[in-house]
């Protein structure tokens, strides 16, 4: 039953909001409708990933940061959420439909709203500074509320992900049309509303975790002294299964990480190329989770050195080319069309 009228005012604010969630190549794959009384989340097929992320795992984890940023901004807004996942399984392109219901935002939700607008993806060498135990049981309840199982990895896994990085975009590189792909996704202008910045990508270092190469590299790189190392702390974000539900609240407990992480000032860089390699997911799942879970993706976490430069922010799209009416027919195969309404 609806409890709670929405202002379209305010919901329009909050899916700008959510519209600023990270999601695989910033290819921002979600549409949304806003009704009287619920927001509709829906998976954009037509930014799909094919080449690099053939099963839509990606696809549909980039849309639960999204569903989870809706929730914080409607939350900061004193409207709590009542969230029904794939409500329709007619139409598994539905993702999601959100009933606000009234809610007092404590301040750590204010604060987790305003991260919203400061978190970046960080690609650079963090600095060797340690990250506190305490922030790291914080991060892994923040995952634990949204049904994501954070694991924090020793240093032998962590060798583990360097090696399957690179495993993986060897095999990638021999996938056709991924090259094509990640060129039109990839080493884009500063400004462009869609895709990753050159400016946003640092120049291949030795970094604990090797970033995934881009089409372009133009960012100054963390530069360590000569007796430090990179600090960073590499963690697997993990579900209980893997079904299409299982991914969507995979990517709200990613969101709920970052946004965490973001709020206590530590740097973040979501990883997520060896998990779309099947024969690198497998190796990884049997050495962190010992086949009891299902890993979804890595974070790489640590403190960005007090003199490097702040990382640009990425664009988006308009917002008004992200809303649909909530009346207007769509069709399962093709649910997005070049005339879409303004």
């Amino acid at each position: 039953m609806l409890t709670t009228s929405l202002d379209h005012s305010t919901a329009r604010a909050a899916v700008a909001l959510a519209n600023l969630a990270p999601s695989v190549h910033n290819s921002q794959p979600w549409r949304w409708r806003i009704g009287d009384a619920s927001i509709h989340l829906f998976a954009d097929a037509t930014r799909a990933l094919p080449a690099t992320d053939p099963d839509a795992r990606d696809l549909r984890i980039s849309c639960g940061a999204a569903l989870h940023h809706l929730r914080v901004a409607l939350l900061a807004a004193g409207l709590g959420s009542r969230v029904h996942r794939l409500p329709d399984p007619g139409h598994p392109e539905h993702l999601a439909a959100v009933e606000p219901v009234p809610a007092q935002p404590t301040p750590d939700d204010l604060a987790l709203a305003r991260a919203v607008e400061t978190r970046r993806s960080d690609r650079r060498a963090f600095s060797t500074w340690p990250v506190p135990p305490e922030f790291l049981a914080q991060l892994v309840a923040a995952a634990a509320g949204q049904d994501g199982d954070l694991r924090i990895l020793p240093g032998v896994h962590r060798s583990l992900v360097a090696r399957l990085v690179e495993r993986a975009a060897v095999e990638q590189a021999l996938t056709p049309g991924l090259a094509q792909e990640v060129a039109r996704w990839t080493g884009t202008a500063r400004g462009a509303r869609e895709g990753v910045p050159a400016a946003n990508v640092p120049p291949q270092a030795d970094g604990t975790v090797p970033v995934r190469r881009f089409a372009a590299a133009e960012q100054a790189p963390t530069v360590l002294g000569r007796d430090e190392t990179d600090g960073t702390v590499v963690a697997l974000l993990a579900t209980s299964g893997d079904s299409r539900v299982d991914q969507l609240r995979a990517g709200e407990a990613l969101s709920a990480v970052l946004l965490t992480a973001t709020r206590l000032g530590l740097a973040t860089d979501p990883i997520s190329q060896p998990l779309e390699v099947p024969a690198a997911r497998a190796q990884l799942k049997a050495a962190v989770l010992a086949e009891a879970g299902e890993p979804q993706i890595l974070v790489r976490l640590g403190w960005a050195p007090i003199s490097a430069d702040p990382v640009p922010r990425t664009g988006r799209r308009p917002l008004a080319d992200t809303v649909d009416r909530m009346d207007r027919p769509w069709s399962p195969d093709r649910p997005w069309s070049a005339d879409r309404p303004g």
